[in-house]
């Protein structure tokens, strides 16, 4: 689309969820992405009560060529923030063109209210666009791109390949099955293995509220899918490992987790991202996002890179520029985050729960 001048465009502010421009503008454009959608936004405002300001482009037609979601948030240590968006990996603002988001991110300073300014982008799109506003590469995220027919997806070279496809194989012997949850209660006992994942691996873990707002809201719309590895014997099956898919656009995020660390030579994971992957092409999606791996993680990142991913740098913007240890204050580097690691992997799951709604209240 041919670039507008600037006189011609303005900023509102809308309500996706009542505005369907913003839904229409989503599904137009090739990077809109899950969590730009008017439901995920409804599930950050009554999850965790943040207080939105999204704002829109629009021409002198009343067509929007831009969005931008923020939210405000307060944290004990970080105070006063506008983000886009809190407690999502990638989102910032989505237009036609560069000059709809230029402007988009120069009024988000505007109309900060004093707050500090911080919007998360897969690119470095915005590098010396708007005054002031300071980017930084944040983590690599693993993203694999799918073929048009499942028939035709590589995992890597042929040797990665063969492995998984032994793994996958070595599930189904076991009595592995990979099925699709369909109950509340399903997503309750997930949770449980989605607490002990988090503990091992010290990050706060969200509320199981959070998780039954998500169900709520985004499964019925297919925005949201739990893939469960259930094992059967003697015609019974329990729950040993499951992940949590977002999808919207061309792109399926895997962005919760959990399993039973004691049965993971049974490779339910292995089972569940082939089951996953194959479903994602089947379905005409174009990539399936591993997700960032923190830099203090290298089995992760291992586990992500053997499927054939590319790692891409996703990237923060901030104003003003922040201080150094507003950034790496949670990096597994620092001194802090290693002396709490081995007491938090020892605290009881309920516990987890409770200290993880404090950190998130703090930042």
């Amino acid at each position: 689309m041919k670039e507008l001048s600037e006189s011609l465009l303005r900023i509102v502010e809308v309500d996706p969820s009542r505005d369907q421009r913003w839904e229409t503008l989503l599904s137009r454009l090739s990077g809109g992405l899950v969590y730009h959608h008017p439901l995920w936004l409804e599930v950050l405002e009554e999850a965790y009560r943040y207080r939105p300001q999204h704002l829109a482009c629009e021409d002198e037609r009343g067509e929007l060529l831009g969005i931008l979601p923020l939210f405000h948030t307060q944290g004990l240590l970080s105070g006063h923030c506008l983000s886009s968006l809190p407690r999502t990996p990638v989102a910032g603002p989505l237009a036609c063109d560069n000059r709809a988001m230029t402007y988009l991110a120069s009024e988000a300073i505007e109309r900060r209210d004093g707050a500090s300014l911080q919007l998360k982008l897969p690119d470095n799109c915005l590098d010396g666009r708007v005054a002031g506003l300071v980017g930084t590469s944040w983590r690599e995220t693993y993203q694999m791109t799918l073929p048009e027919r499942p028939e035709l997806l590589r995992f890597g070279n042929s040797r990665n390949h063969a492995q998984i496809k032994r793994a996958v194989k070595k599930a189904e012997k076991q009595g592995i099955v990979v099925c699709q949850a369909e109950t509340e209660d399903e997503l309750r006992t997930w949770y449980d293995l989605y607490l002990d994942v988090m503990r091992r691996v010290v990050i706060p873990p969200r509320p199981l509220s959070f998780f039954q707002i998500a169900w709520k809201r985004l499964h019925p719309r297919g925005l949201l899918r739990l893939l469960l590895a259930k094992q059967y014997s003697a015609g019974q099956g329990r729950t040993i490992a499951g992940l949590l898919l977002l999808m919207a656009g061309e792109t399926v995020f895997y962005a919760f987790s959990g399993w039973r660390r004691e049965e993971q030579d049974l490779r339910p994971n292995d089972a569940l991202h082939w089951h996953a992957i194959h479903d994602a092409s089947a379905e005409g999606f174009r990539y399936y996002d591993f997700g960032e791996v923190p830099t203090n993680n290298p089995g992760l990142a291992e586990f992500k890179s053997k499927w054939g991913t590319e790692r891409k740098w996703l990237y923060r913007y901030y104003y003003p520029a922040p201080r150094e240890s507003a950034i790496t204050i949670l990096d597994g580097r620092n001194p802090i985050y290693q002396l709490a690691q081995s007491a938090w992997q020892r605290l009881p799951l309920k516990a987890t729960v409770v200290l993880g709604e404090m950190a998130h209240r703090l930042f």
